[in-house]
């Protein structure tokens, strides 16, 4: 009898630890569970900047925070160089390369018109922090964009582009002497145009 009523006040407090255990299992495991949910973290972003630039200078540092505090966590990102030039009427082309979780890779060409009060040329380093992005197929579309630009030898510059719900947000770091505003937009396509329409 005593051996009954021994379990039997036993068994409540099994049940009260293994909840405790199971709750606590669970509470340890959501950091990681929000982690993965297919973004980018900015300790991420800026170890990719490091890799892709050789070093993160402190005006990168700030574009990438700056990112982050517009959009948060992107859930793609795109690396590579182009050129561009105007006159009035500008153009620019580009390749690299788009990553989305878990290791995803896509080729990625560039290239569009732009027309404002700006005048000269630069070659750049681009790093472009992608949102909302469903998949890697959707960049292959035109993004339109308004710019703002200053390179006088080295410097980052940043802007938005936006198409449907997906933002880009691209970081320039280039050389070269050009200065003033444009507005227009970029074709992200499969291979590469001439035409930049």
């Amino acid at each position: 009898m005593r051996l009954m009523q021994t379990v039997s006040q036993t068994a409540p407090r099994c049940h009260a630890a293994i909840m405790v255990a199971i709750a606590t299992v669970l509470l340890m495991s959501s950091p990681a569970l929000a982690a993965d949910d297919g973004t980018y973290s900015e300790a991420e972003i800026v170890e990719a900047v490091r890799g892709f630039f050789g070093d993160v200078s402190e005006d990168m540092a700030k574009a990438v925070s700056k990112v982050f505090a517009d959009q948060g966590r992107p859930n793609a990102y795109i690396v590579g160089e182009e050129g561009a030039g105007a006159i009035g009427v500008g153009l620019r082309y580009g390749s690299g390369s788009l990553h989305m979780k878990p290791g995803r890779v896509k080729k990625v060409y560039w290239q569009g018109p732009s027309i404002g009060w700006d005048i000269g040329g630069n070659a750049s380093k681009v790093f472009t922090l992608v949102y909302n992005l469903p998949n890697v197929d959707s960049i292959y579309r035109r993004f339109p964009g308004v710019e703002g630009s200053l390179y006088v030898v080295g410097g980052v510059g940043v802007n938005y582009q936006q198409a449907g719900d997906i933002i880009l947000a691209p970081m320039r770091a280039g050389a070269g002497l050009r200065a003033g505003a444009n507005v227009g937009y970029l074709s992200y396509t499969r291979e590469r145009r001439i035409l930049p329409f």
